[in-house]
């Protein structure tokens, strides 16, 4: 008998007990959640989609967001305080940071201190108009002092969109790439969406991360189709990957 109709593939069927490796849930310090309050309605948004573990990561950007060690511990204790008994009982969630790659992270970089998202995994983006000239310079001199650079959302970077061999080049010199959910709808555009199932198809993605910053981010992410049978099976194998390295439960 012929099915009329297909199975459809919903991201949040994939991710149960999952770890968010990136999200700006901690209140005050950046573009995300405001205050407390906000911050605990995202958790309990992505809670609900299966989300078990955060590790949250504030912008760390000279000219806008020129967070510290103690700025984003700060703000990760009152989010602590705040977060209701019975919600911190079902949930993990750590600080790391998102470093945008500028002469203030050469600094951070040269000074041997990082904001890691667990040993030594750091997140790092760049601006969305141009990439940094010394790029692979910065890459290579983080990964010879011990550290795993994790680009984020790789496809977001509309000057990689004709130039996609070098998304090749940037994973053998050891980057490794955390895709972002919502970047397989066309919440980011249709380039940045087309990108985004490229990099899945070519197994270029390390990682997937929800990048949350707001309640219409979870809203969106609650009904994100994700599209055919192969593609699911991709993002089972990236989720897996994200859970098995960054779980701390």
């Amino acid at each position: 008998m012929l099915q009329i109709f297909s199975k459809k593939y919903y991201l949040r069927d994939l991710l149960e007990g999952f770890v968010d490796i990136h999200n700006h849930l901690l209140p005050g310090i950046d573009d995300g959640a405001k205050n407390a309050n906000i911050s605990i309605e995202l958790i309990q948004g992505m809670k609900a989609l299966g989300v078990k573990q955060f590790i949250s990561t504030p912008h760390v950007m000279q000219d806008f967001y020129p967070n510290t060690d103690e700025t984003i511990g700060n703000s990760y204790n009152q989010l602590l305080e705040a977060l209701p008994v019975s919600l911190k009982s079902e949930i993990a969630i750590n600080p790391a940071a998102e470093y945008m790659i500028d002469d203030h992270f050469e600094t951070l970089l040269n000074d041997g201190y990082l904001f890691t998202l667990k040993s030594n995994y750091v997140l790092v983006e760049m601006s969305y108009y141009s990439p940094p000239i010394n790029l692979e310079e910065i890459l290579f001199k983080m990964i010879t002092r011990g550290y795993k650079p994790v680009l984020a959302h790789p496809e977001r970077y509309s000057f990689y969109h004709n130039k996609k061999d070098y998304y090749k080049k940037l994973k053998r010199l050891g980057c490794q790439f955390q895709l972002n959910m919502l970047s397989l709808s066309s919440h980011y555009g249709k380039h940045v969406e087309q990108t985004a199932y490229y990099l899945l198809d070519e197994n270029l993605i390390d990682f997937i991360g929800s990048d949350v910053h707001n309640q219409d981010h979870v809203n969106k992410l609650s009904e994100l189709f994700v599209g055919n049978k192969k593609i699911n099976e991709n993002l089972k194998k990236t989720i897996a990957n994200t859970k098995n390295v960054f779980s701390v439960i």
